[in-house]
């Protein structure tokens, strides 16, 4: 994977669940990773199989395989550019050469 085209930076973050005061559970979101990726708009087709809902974007980013990242699923929320993704799916690129990761952001 050449360096020059992980161009963009994102952060993953990963939610931990614990009681407020009232005693209902609630998300935390916390940054477990802050890394260099490659981003393009998802195709047609890729879209569609995300099940993209009208009034969302639909993305897809590469990064590098790395000890920081093996535990990435679609319960992990990525940052781009001033919107929130939701991950719909990692797939690993060769050997632990890369993540390609599908994520669904609402439209602004």
């Amino acid at each position: 994977m050449q360096a020059g085209v992980l161009d963009r930076r994102i952060t993953l973050s990963r939610a931990a669940y614990v009681p407020d005061e009232t005693g209902q559970v609630v998300a935390t979101w916390s940054d477990f990773a802050t890394v260099w990726a490659s981003w393009r708009r998802a195709s047609a087709r890729e879209t569609m199989a995300a099940a993209e809902v009208t009034a969302a974007i639909s993305d897809v980013f590469v990064i590098r395989y790395s000890s920081d990242v093996t535990s990435l699923n679609a319960k992990d929320e990525l940052r781009y550019n001033g919107r929130t993704y939701q991950i719909v799916e990692v797939t690993e690129i060769g050997r632990r050469e890369g993540l390609r990761i599908a994520a669904v952001a609402r439209a602004e």
